[in-house]
């Protein structure tokens, strides 16, 4: 009675021929962390060699805005059209070596772009192939990690490589390339780590098929109807709105307080590798005490962020210590795009929802949340932009309240003590 309980509560997963090893396991979380690194690596070395493509190019800062609005807009559509083709087709691994070859081949072509259209296709195609590496790549996790360790895995592959080398190593590689041999060579150097990744990807990761369903519309039905999904959904933009906003007018806001350009470097440096190790901790914890909890607490500890920008008082460890801290939101956003939505749904729908929940995330959050922000910041001045993170904080945490708890050890404990109880 206990077992079937148990099985009643638990979110089916796919089944593998053979049983992966822990050592496989590991492999493959180290394989795509390291591939969605290699993604934010190529989609920020256009932000980071901005200062030398925009004055050979004559570029206006109209057609700069441009470039990261339309990769956001083709990314976020390639989220949802790409996890639902990889649902219906039953595979993984051929579409995300793929995407992963194409958004390798757009650095080249970035490299040779003579002027802003030819540019502004390939960041384009780019969106279109790198929006299909995240849903993809958490979708390989369901189907081949144990769901005892998924949300750590899916902490690793999201932030930990994309911090790491988007956010870290990207600017001091691409700048000091640019520097020494020009910012198209920068770009030639950012696609071979893709391709590389490709044969990896090819070779050392196993396909594990799902099997295909004639049932379209009442999966979608099902799909729609489930309340963790589309309270994921919003939550994907509300975070992914509060990082860009935060990212965006953090730096300005620091600057015209008083803080000098070093120091702010620092500070924000600090953000990026506190969520590197967040990235580990925040969704390992949810493992643990449950998803429901972790995602609430998270989201709360993201208001110190604002809350460290505006009130600039004080010696500078307090400063990072605070800035450390609150980045801890950072770490809930494997949990709500990627873990909670595939434990809620049925199998053949895992790449689907991981689609919806990014792509809403991205569309909404990533294009829509900074237009606003400065549009508020204009209006009422740039601390305004601190009450809209607070707000965008609290209001994720509101609707982690609402969450049904999917932690596989969660829902143990519920079982043993509803059979406690029947007994």
């Amino acid at each position: 009675m206990l077992e079937s309980k148990m099985d009643d509560l638990q979110t089916p997963t796919p089944r593998l021929i053979v049983k992966p090893s822990a050592g496989y396991q590991r492999m493959v979380v180290v394989l795509l962390s390291l591939n969605i690194g290699i993604v934010f690596f190529d989609r920020f070395a256009l932000n980071f060699l901005m200062p030398f493509v925009q004055p050979d190019l004559h570029l206006t800062n109209t057609q700069v805005g441009a470039f990261t609005s339309a990769l956001s807009l083709s990314w976020a559509l390639s989220c949802l059209l790409i996890g639902r083709v990889s649902d219906a087709w039953g595979r993984r691994k051929p579409i995300l070596v793929m995407c992963t070859v194409v958004f390798a081949c757009m650095s080249f072509l970035s490299g040779v772009a003579n002027g802003f259209v030819a540019l502004l296709l390939a960041r384009l195609l780019m969106g279109i192939a790198e929006g299909g590496v995240t849903p993809l790549s958490h979708a390989v996790i369901v189907s081949t990690v144990d769901p005892s360790r998924r949300g750590v895995a899916m902490g690793v592959i999201q932030n930990f490589g994309s911090n790491l080398l988007g956010s870290f190593l990207s600017p001091l590689v691409l700048v000091a390339l640019a520097t020494h041999y020009g910012w198209r060579s920068a770009f030639y150097v950012a696609g071979v780590p893709g391709l590389l990744s490709a044969a990896a990807l090819m070779f050392c990761i196993k396909e594990t098929p799902l099997a295909r369903t004639t049932t379209t519309r009442p999966l979608l039905r099902d799909l729609f109807a489930s309340r963790n999904v589309w309270l994921c959904a919003t939550m994907s933009a509300l975070l992914v709105a509060f990082v860009m906003i935060f990212v965006t007018f953090t730096p300005i806001l620091l600057t015209q307080g008083g803080i000098d350009r070093t120091t702010m470097s620092w500070l924000m440096a600090t953000f990026g590798i506190a969520s590197v190790v967040y990235s580990v901790i925040v969704p390992g914890s949810s493992d643990l005490w449950g998803r429901r909890p972790v995602v609430i607490m998270g989201a709360l500890l993201g208001v110190l962020l604002p809350l460290a920008a505006g009130h600039l008082s004080g010696p500078l460890w307090y400063l990072l210590a605070v800035f450390a801290l609150g980045s801890a939101i950072t770490g809930i956003f494997p949990i709500v795009m990627g873990t909670i939505p595939s434990e809620s749904v049925r199998p053949e729908m895992v790449g689907t929802v991981l689609g919806i929940g990014m792509g809403v995330g991205e569309a909404v959050g990533g294009t829509l949340g900074p237009i606003c922000a400065g549009a508020v910041a204009d209006a009422f001045g740039i601390h305004s932009t601190l009450w809209i993170l607070s707000g965008l904080a609290v209001l994720t945490a509101a609707l982690g309240l609402r969450l049904r708890e999917t932690a596989p050890v969660r829902l143990r404990r519920s079982a043993i003590a509803q059979a406690d109880v029947s007994i």
